[in-house]
């Protein structure tokens, strides 16, 4: 949400996997979507269809998400619609680039880091930090 006032000028759609979240940042209209994580495969299967019939759904233009497997979802099924494609990574992601970052990058046009150490590793640029 700290990216919340760039996105003002433009009609930007919400996901998050927590409506606290969007009650907290005031988002009137935001989808929520399952967690998940890879050590439960199930779920990981029940995000990736969420989030792949949203983006379907929604045909956006552009898809900006700060990390975690259902933003890759959310990345991955965006890339196929066509669309351009910025993940940033986690700030938690300190001392490497996560996982779903790197698994990002065949479906990333920018993957950024909030790290400047990490930049340069698999691809990743820094632009600034968010926090």
């Amino acid at each position: 949400m700290l990216l919340k006032s760039a996105f003002a000028p433009f009609n930007a759609v919400y996901a998050t996997t927590n409506q606290e979240l969007a009650v907290r940042d005031a988002i009137a209209h935001v989808h929520v979507l399952p967690d998940s994580h890879r050590d439960v495969p199930l779920r990981a299967l029940s995000s990736f269809w969420h989030c792949t019939r949203l983006v379907l759904h929604l045909r956006p233009q552009m898809v900006v998400t700060t990390g975690a497997l259902p933003g890759l979802f959310c990345l991955i099924a965006a890339k196929l619609v066509g669309a351009r494609t910025v993940w940033i990574d986690s700030i938690a992601a300190s001392d490497k680039p996560s996982l779903s970052g790197k698994c990002a990058r065949p479906f990333a046009d920018l993957r950024l880091t909030q790290w400047s150490h990490l930049a340069g590793i698999d691809g990743f640029r820094y632009e600034g930090a968010l926090l």
